[in-house]
């Protein structure tokens, strides 16, 4: 048997939704796009989301908007995807890097303990689907301390007055909290659709807006757009229309908007999201816990507590007491078994960039921790029970064999 990882979720739906933009003869950013950011934003429950061509663009514009330059500093989690950083890089601010809980998401008491003056930005990092403890980010974020030595530099950190709430939601599309989307507890949610995640465009991302008074949503959403193609009064099918060439370029935008023949794979596989796809997700989840429930050696990822549900994206399984190495090893034999894992992350700090910026995981114990000994099982729509019963008995076996038998002594 030959199991991948995370393969994308292709049906006759998405097929003809596909066909019928390429024989529109309209296939870069026009009203396919359209329809998906009302899709999405009715399905998170915001007023207005932009998409881009991909999260790490989306992240980029959201702190161009911020007006975040050189000497701000940017607080966000040791323990996630290198983009997260990189997009502050990238604005010539200051990545500051904090630990995380043992549930994979970034620590709010270390959030506090990090803010200063600089402080411009928090990055709440969803990790396989689990939202982060936004209640006491808010709590934190929001407090008289922290807006009283929040020092703006432009109009919009102005009118926010205290560091602005980024829910990096790369992975938690159809995530809730308290209930309701969790996009709903952070000012301004960035999603990916990239090929492996949930709902995918094979490329992109979007910023859903979700901007408290005195900011207007439609306003910041029309410079979302704007600024997403190279800061142009009129996009390319507003210019096709005809009679309507015409354009003017009014600021310094970047160029990441998303073309309609990707928004048409999005399209039809979120028409279907919440009543198929999320769901079968689920079951694929909730199998993998219901066997590895029983094991003494198994962490098994949350996937709902009091406040949160998850959106599923990866099944992280922990394995107790193990090392790197015979981590390492575990999956090793999982491919030869045919069975494609992975690892959901490589903390920063272990990264060469990041350690030769002077970054250190030695700073970061829990988020060591939690990478030492993870592993992600493939999770995903199409796997059938037997598939499940496959991964879940071979990792078993593979287990007791690295971890039992003599033979890998000297490997380990």
């Amino acid at each position: 048997m030959n199991i991948s990882f995370s393969p994308p979720f292709v049906d006759a739906d998405v097929e003809n939704e596909v066909l019928e933009c390429l024989r529109s003869g309209w296939i870069t950013t026009g009203p396919k796009v359209r329809d998906l950011e009302a899709l999405v934003a009715e399905y998170v429950q915001v007023k207005r989301c932009a998409c881009v061509n991909s999260w790490t663009s989306g992240a980029s514009l959201v702190l161009k908007w911020l007006g975040i330059g050189p000497g701000d500093e940017v607080i966000l989690p040791a323990y996630t995807y290198s983009a997260t950083a990189l997009v502050v890089l990238h604005a010539g601010a200051m990545p500051v890097m904090v630990d995380i809980r043992e549930d994979f998401t970034v620590d709010p008491e270390r959030v506090a303990a990090a803010i200063t003056p600089r402080t411009k930005a928090v990055f709440a990092v969803d990790i396989a689907g689990w939202p982060c403890d936004y209640g006491r980010l808010q709590e934190v974020l929001r407090s008289e301390s922290v807006r009283n030595s929040f020092v703006p530099a432009t109009d919009v950190q102005r009118q926010l007055g205290r560091p602005l709430l980024i829910s990096d939601a790369a992975h938690s599309l159809g995530a809730t909290y308290n209930g309701a989307p969790a996009s709903l507890m952070s000012d301004i949610t960035i999603y990916s659709l990239h090929a492996v995640k949930n709902v995918t465009t094979a490329e992109g991302g979007v910023i859903a807006i979700n901007l408290e008074t005195p900011f207007d949503n439609e306003e910041v959403y029309r410079w979302m757009k704007l600024n997403s193609l190279n800061g142009q009064t009129k996009d390319a099918f507003s210019k096709a229309q005809g009679g309507s060439w015409r354009y003017d370029i009014v600021s310094p935008g970047l160029k990441i908007n998303m073309p309609d023949v990707c928004a048409a794979i999005g399209l039809a596989q979120l028409r279907k999201y919440g009543n198929l796809l999320l769901p079968e997700r689920q079951r694929v989840f909730d199998h993998y816990a219901a066997f590895f429930g029983s094991r003494d050696y198994a962490i098994l990822p949350p996937s709902q507590d009091d406040t949160r549900v998850s959106a599923f994206h990866l099944y992280p399984i922990r394995i107790k007491g193990i090392t790197e190495k015979q981590r390492d090893m575990i999956i090793e034999k999982m491919a030869e078994a045919g069975i494609a894992t992975n690892v959901h992350f490589i903390p920063m700090p272990m990264l060469t960039l990041f350690k030769d910026l002077g970054y250190r995981i030695g700073d970061y114990p829990q988020a060591y921790a939690n990478y030492a000994n993870e592993i992600s099982l493939p999770i995903y729509p199409q796997l059938t029970g037997e598939q499940c019963t496959y991964i879940e008995e071979n990792l078993d076996r593979i287990y007791n064999e690295v971890v039992n038998s003599k033979q890998y002594d000297q490997v380990l």
